[in-house]
């Protein structure tokens, strides 16, 4: 086929669809050629062998560059930096009447400084300024930044990214998520980012944080999503965790993903020395966008208000209440509101809320507060091992009461006792009703003593606590209790379901019978 080297050479450096082109030019191969077999046989395998070698390599690697990382955040931090702010605040701060400086008692330079510091006479008021960002959401100028950047201010001033400032309002605060939402008048419309959503963003996807660090002015960061709802110490927490680096100044500030998208702002920092160490935390943008669009409306937030104490369901709480799955939200008390009125009932597990699965409290909790105050659901509940639908109409839980006060010590006199579960109980007695502030209706058992090695202790159970369910039936007496747990073993039960009001608010408590 190739009468020289020089051929040979000529045909692989034009590549296969050449070496092709040229076969069909000279005579067809024939397979029981010796010349092919012996001599061009090898060969020619060994070029298509390393041509298609060099394709898959090369494909391998374009495919490993689009999983990476981008070429350039260049262009993506270009076309959304002008929406991004800077927020200065300004608070005056109440002068100090006491010393301005600590000096030790019996110190030569005592009466100095006590001297110096009646001559100067009292503190005056002073102005102090905080550093923090934000980012515009609308054209008309309306900001998103955190409650922590602006509480208290007395002024505050946007810095933009073309240069200029501009002084802001508050529209509306929420200190349970942290945000806060401000407005400024500008003379033209304003160049705004907006809010993507958090719940598709997938742990290990790009983002990029913008903000004002450290006073630093703009700055922009690079990280990956490290995890995904992630709760701090609020109700309604639900924060993204990125290793994008977040200090100081950039709280309020927002978090992006690779389409320009806000997916969350940027809260809060783990670290023991107050600068990042790539454990950033930004509040998810699907807890923002409802929270601001609250406030655009009313000015505050209006969260909906069911009117239950709830608790996640345990193994072993599941296994007392014969249930199939550990999921779902158990109902600990119904004192008032809503939920009362619509039959809800203490012992109840709550599985479906406005045609949504619940999984565990938390994300009942949020489910509620996402939904409009006014509007009527169907709650799903497991009652005695059956379900039930149950309609309720949603109140406001801004405007639910308060909690029931505190429980006293006990008192350690009773008549009676029981020793069980590693428990020792006693019957409510008006003394001991007194002693523990517990309503005069109230029946059940009294907590006086928790073996410290005991399961009961493992989960919280301490004196002072007063028993007032077992086996979701309620008791006013030992013999109550002993007739309950000796059904629950006749059932072939491992475990026994306790209904415990621990300072006035009640819980669920599985013990296992095995320490009876």
């Amino acid at each position: 086929m190739f009468d020289t080297l020089t051929d040979r050479r000529q045909a692989a450096a034009c590549g296969p669809a050449r070496l092709l082109a040229g076969r069909d030019k000279e005579t067809p191969l024939k397979p029981q050629s010796p010349a092919l077999t012996q001599e061009n046989a090898t060969p020619l395998r060994l070029f298509w062998l390393a041509s298609l070698s060099m394709i898959l390599i090369v494909s391998q690697t374009l495919m490993a560059q689009a999983r990476g990382a981008p070429e350039s955040f260049a262009d993506l931090a270009e076309r959304i930096s002008p929406a991004v702010v800077n927020i200065t605040t300004s608070t005056t701060v109440a002068g100090r009447t006491g010393p301005r400086g600590v000096v030790p008692e019996g110190s030569p330079f005592e009466d100095f400084f006590r001297e110096f510091q009646d001559r100067g006479g009292p503190d005056r008021p002073r102005r102090s300024s905080a550093l923090g960002s934000g980012f515009v959401i609308s054209e008309d100028g309306f900001i998103v930044t955190n409650n922590h950047v602006i509480e208290g201010a007395d002024e505050i001033t946007i810095e933009f990214f073309e240069g200029f400032e501009l002084p802001a309002t508050l529209v509306g605060t929420d200190p349970n998520t942290d945000i806060a939402l401000l407005k400024v008048e500008a003379e033209r419309p304003l160049i705004y980012v907006s809010f993507g959503d958090s719940d598709t963003a997938r742990v290990g996807e790009w983002v990029m944080a913008m903000g004002n660090p450290l006073g630093q002015g703009f700055s922009v960061s690079a990280g990956i999503v490290s995890a995904r709802n992630r709760a701090l110490s609020g109700t309604y927490d639900d924060y993204i965790q990125t290793d994008a680096a977040i200090n100081r100044g950039n709280s309020g500030g927002p978090l992006f993903n690779m389409a320009g998208e806000v997916i969350g702002v940027n809260t809060a920092i783990l670290s023991p020395n107050g600068g990042s160490i790539g454990i950033g935390f930004s509040m998810a943008s699907n807890v923002v966008t409802n929270v601001v669009g609250q406030l655009q409306e009313f000015g505050e937030t209006r969260r909906g208000w069911l009117g239950v104490r709830i608790q996640d369901v345990s193994e072993d709480v599941a296994d007392a209440l014969n249930l199939v799955e550990a999921k779902g939200a158990l109902v600990s008390d119904v004192p008032e509101g809503p939920a009362l009125e619509a039959g809800v009932a203490a012992g109840d597990v709550i599985l479906s809320f406005d045609g949504v699965d619940v999984e565990d409290t938390r994300q009942l909790v949020r489910i509620v507060a996402n939904t409009p105050v006014g509007k009527t659901v169907r709650v799903v509940v497991n009652r005695d091992g059956a379900t039930q639908t149950l309609k309720v109409t949603l109140g406001r839980r801004e405007e639910a009461q308060g909690a029931v006060p505190a429980a006293a010590p006990v008192a350690p006199e009773a008549a009676e006792e029981l020793q069980t579960l590693g428990l020792t109980l006693s019957p409510l007695t008006d003394a001991i009703r007194s002693e523990l502030s517990v309503p005069a209706g109230m029946q059940g058992l009294a907590i006086m003593d928790v073996d410290g090695t005991s399961e009961a202790f493992e989960k919280g159970l301490r004196a002072g606590d007063v028993i007032t369910e077992a086996g979701q039936q309620a008791i006013s007496s030992i013999d109550d209790l002993e007739a309950r747990i000796t059904e629950a073993r006749d059932e072939g039960r491992k475990s026994i379901l306790l209904l415990v009001r621990s300072g006035g608010d009640p819980r669920f408590v599985a013990l296992s019978l095995s320490d009876g």
